[in-house]
């Protein structure tokens, strides 16, 4: 008679998942460590804009009202983003000269700009390393996503794609973190002192982290212009589909997390609280927006696998186009004592569909072969940040034609509408292994 109980049928029929060797752990944690430093400085500048460009509009010759804090802020963070869209650059050195060295020296690029930040003595210059690090900013997620999908083993880079995504948002909750301490204690600069640390990380990653097999051995096959491959008969569909899909994402998605704390601060002040109070809250909402951003990130690849790239994708982006819309639509116009709490509330829940990028961490990698997966991930992260910039542009207009924050940003919401259009005609990987 048999004595194997249910659970243990149970247990015998799920296979077992392939071990992580140590060089695949160390590889993973440092791609995880500079994404979330990666996520910190990012939301650096976003947590510091009012202060830092109070004190430097009177140097630059500019009055530092509030529509020229906000307006100014906009085009410095449009600039952002055309530094983060040259990125792009990122990939055929990656495809060239490795993963590893390439996550290196993307973080580096970044570290030392946020740095050099700390010594603005005018918005001209914060503008300058603002641009500049938006070019190791943006590097970094196309490098750490192409060396964990094909340093991972295929019954564990799914997941691990999901996981490597909540180090960017990990990194927004440490921002908050060290606002509420070193930025509330010892001001904007030292804020962007902080940003220096991912410095440890690119080296540790290039004393550390190996390159992956699959790299090596791509590196004996004769390579034509990676960018003629991609855009190729054989990609173009791909290229162009999953370029406008992370254009949707990116202008939905910066459009709200940006404005996020300067919204937040607005709302206190209206109801009655003191700067520092403000700016503390400010924290704590991107703190929440976050913790709702992890969770999506780990729930995405999961849902990806059970129910498809593009049905869950589709889900993500209906969230975005809701929850956006409630934010600065409704919650921001509310009347005051009721205005703040219920922005706060949505924050979770924008942060929650916010995880919609892990879904392209797992997805994008399917989609090329190996001989151009860093330029195939790094052109198609990055081209939505020139759309981005210019709708930044046109944001900075609108608050300022408009006199109110809340309504522009609403509008972005928009552009998820859009993007459930062009789901369609991306190509379901569900179930395919990665591609040689």
């Amino acid at each position: 008679m048999s004595t194997t109980t249910p659970g243990g049928l149970a247990a015998a029929a799920r296979p077992a998942r392939t071990p992580l060797n140590r060089q695949q752990i160390v590889g993973f944690w440092a791609a995880w460590f500079g994404w979330m430093l990666d996520g910190m400085d990012s939301v650096i500048y976003a947590l510091v804009l009012g202060p830092a460009l109070t004190e430097l509009l009177p140097r630059s010759g500019f009055q530092a009202t509030p529509a020229t804090v906000a307006y100014t802020g906009s085009l410095m963070f449009a600039l952002f983003l055309i530094g983060w869209g040259l990125s792009f650059i990122w990939g055929p050195i990656s495809d060239r000269f490795g993963r590893t060295k390439s996550l290196a020296a993307t973080v580096l690029v970044y570290a030392v700009f946020t740095g050099a930040a700390a010594f603005a003595p005018n918005v001209w210059l914060l503008a300058l390393f603002r641009f500049l690090a938006g070019i190791g900013v943006g590097g970094e997620w196309a490098m750490a996503g192409t060396y964990v999908a094909e340093a991972w083993p295929e019954d564990r880079r799914k997941m691990g794609a999901g996981y490597l995504q909540t180090g960017y948002y990990f990194g927004f909750f440490v921002a908050a973190a060290l606002n509420f301490t070193i930025g509330a204690s010892f001001g904007w600069r030292a804020m962007f002192l902080c940003g220096l640390a991912p410095v440890v990380v690119s080296i540790a990653t290039l004393v550390k982290v190996k390159e992956p097999e699959r790299w090596e051995h791509s590196r004996q096959v004769k390579r034509a212009n990676p960018f003629a491959v991609i855009f190729s008969p054989r990609y173009l569909r791909r290229t162009i589909t999953m370029s406008a899909l992370l254009t949707i994402a990116i202008v939905g998605l910066w459009a709200g997390a940006v404005y996020e704390p300067t919204a937040i601060v607005f709302l206190s002040r209206q109801a009655g609280m003191a700067l520092p109070q403000a700016a503390k809250m400010a924290s704590y909402g991107t703190g929440l927006l976050s913790i709702g951003t992890i969770l999506g990130c780990i729930l995405a690849p999961w849902a990806a696998e059970r129910f498809g790239r593009r049905p869950t994708l589709a889900v993500y982006f209906v969230g975005m186009m809701v929850t956006i819309a409630l934010a600065f639509g409704w919650a921001f116009y509310l009347p005051t004592g009721s205005a703040l709490p219920a922005f706060m509330a949505v924050l979770f829940f924008l942060g929650l569909f916010g995880g919609n990028f892990a879904i392209f961490s797992l997805w994008l990698p399917e989609l090329f072969g190996t001989e151009v997966r860093g330029t195939a991930f790094a052109f198609c992260t990055s081209i939505g940040r020139f759309i981005g910039a210019g709708v930044n542009f046109g944001l900075a207009g609108a608050v300022a034609a408009m006199g109110t924050l809340g309504t522009p940003i609403a509008w972005t919401a928009v552009a998820f509408g859009l993007g459930l259009l062009i789901i369609p005609f991306a190509l379901e990987t569900r179930g395919e292994i990665l591609p040689e």
